[in-house]
């Protein structure tokens, strides 16, 4: 009866909303970098770098690429360290800043976007899986039949992936295994595209002017906007790193290392294959056509797996959120199920605006929560508060204020003025606590 009873009280016990213990808290330094470098490394960022020439010169490509992935990938360690130190989840941070109420929507709105992303992931093995087929064995699997199977192997796969330990994933494959191999298979493609660029005139490749069609600040944006697409899921993650003794330890370290390392690299890389790729050919049968470009490109599919892997686990813990009777586990299998039947019948979007309106939401929405949670001295809420108003408007704005500086202002960029004005705001508005104890202090007891 004891048994049953504890076993009854663990499934409705809400995960996400409650700090985790310091006894599975297991990563490292290296846990971190590894889990992070692998995440932002994929051919989406490949195919983002590619969309930045020849809308910008090459320089100014460049400068935005590493700008962003500065600027973005500090977002996501700064995250990290609020997950860490507070032990919270994405929906935990969320209930933390808007109210148990009104952080449902952010944290629904965040379930729709990883399953977004996850759709998106099986696509591009699905196509990748398709041209490895047609280069190397010559089978026709573009049709029905063949869309069909390389979906439902791929995505058998992210199902049996996600029965096991997320903890064990990271720390026994990623860390171990997947981090040396990404790392071959892109030195190898980066060393093939970068003797082509050197044939053809690395002079004239560097100099190369844009048409015009985006600016500097717009490019920074379209940069910043893949690690800002990660910003809800960095706290599922981080809250299983150990608590460092400094206040830039593993998990801030780690995240801002290995995803700066992977975002550069895929950007650059994106850019350097369209530069030398004849018009009109797309960036997998690009990747192909390099010596060696088969393994390489393999062993990206093998890691983008884990990319899909990341969304949908941090999808399940968000809908652990809201709905606790279904497991963290039990909710990822669901999820990953929906992913593969819209994936069998959904079509490859644009990338671009998808991209900027996932950033028109999560830029602001982690403005306010690092703007309250993520100074060493901010109050926590009460945890009675259902809607914390204040916050809630902030974001909203913020969105509107994104907007606004698309369609107004594009030569300055929306993301960063963004961030700016809803942490400003989010920072003053503070709600006073009693004792002045800090969100990091009171996750620790």
């Amino acid at each position: 009866m004891a048994n049953t009873t504890h076993e009854q009280a663990s499934a409705t016990a809400n995960e996400a909303l409650t700090p985790l213990g310091e006894s599975h808290r297991v990563f490292q330094w290296r846990d971190h970098m590894a889990l992070w470098f692998s995440l932002g490394v994929g051919l989406l960022v490949m195919q983002i770098g590619a969309y930045l020439v020849p809308a910008v010169g090459t320089r100014d490509a460049m400068l935005a690429i590493v700008l962003g992935s500065c600027i973005g990938a500090g977002l996501l360690a700064w995250t990290a360290r609020v997950g860490c130190e507070s032990g919270l989840a994405s929906a935990g941070l969320m209930n933390a800043t808007y109210g148990s109420a009104f952080a449902r929507l952010p944290v629904v709105l965040n379930i729709v976007q990883l399953i977004g992303w996850t759709t998106f992931e099986l696509v591009i093995m699905r196509e990748g899986t398709q041209a490895i087929g047609a280069q190397a064995f010559g089978w026709s699997l573009g049709g029905p039949l063949g869309t069909i199977l390389t979906t439902l192997l791929w995505g058998a796969v992210l199902l049996a992936l996600l029965a096991g330990s997320m903890v064990k994933l990271v720390r026994r494959f990623v860390s171990r295994f997947g981090l040396p191999l990404v790392v071959l298979s892109l030195a190898w493609l980066t060393w093939q595209f970068a003797a082509r660029l050197h044939a053809k005139g690395l002079e004239a490749f560097w100099t190369r002017p844009g048409d015009g069609s985006m600016g500097m600040f717009g490019a920074l944006d379209l940069v910043i906007a893949m690690p800002v697409s990660w910003l809800p899921l960095v706290a599922d993650y981080a809250r299983h790193g150990k608590r460092s003794t400094g206040g830039l330890g593993g998990a801030f370290s780690g995240t801002w290392i290995g995803y700066v390392l992977a975002n550069v690299w895929c950007y650059a890389l994106g850019v350097m294959v369209v530069s030398v790729a004849e018009p009109g050919t797309d960036l997998v049968a690009a990747l192909l056509l390099a010596q060696g470009g088969l393994v390489a490109l393999g062993l990206i599919l093998i890691d983008e797996l884990d990319n899909a892997y990341g969304d949908v686990y941090s999808g399940s813990v968000s809908a652990h959120s809201l709905q606790p009777r279904w497991s963290v586990r039990r909710w990822g299998l669901l999820l990953a199920a929906v992913c593969i039947g819209f994936a069998l019948v959904l079509p490859m979007h644009t990338l671009e605006p998808f991209l900027l309106l996932l950033s028109s939401v999560f830029v602001p929405l982690y403005g306010v929560i690092l703007g309250r949670l993520g100074t060493g001295n901010a109050p926590v809420p009460l945890a009675s508060r259902r809607v914390d108003l204040a916050a809630a408007a902030i974001w909203i704005g913020g969105i509107a204020i994104y907007h606004a500086c698309a369609a107004w202002a594009p030569q300055w960029g929306s993301a960063l003025p963004t961030l700016a004005l809803t942490f400003v705001l989010a920072l003053v508005t503070r709600p006073a606590q009693a004792g002045g104890r800090s969100a990091l202090a009171q996750s620790r007891g």
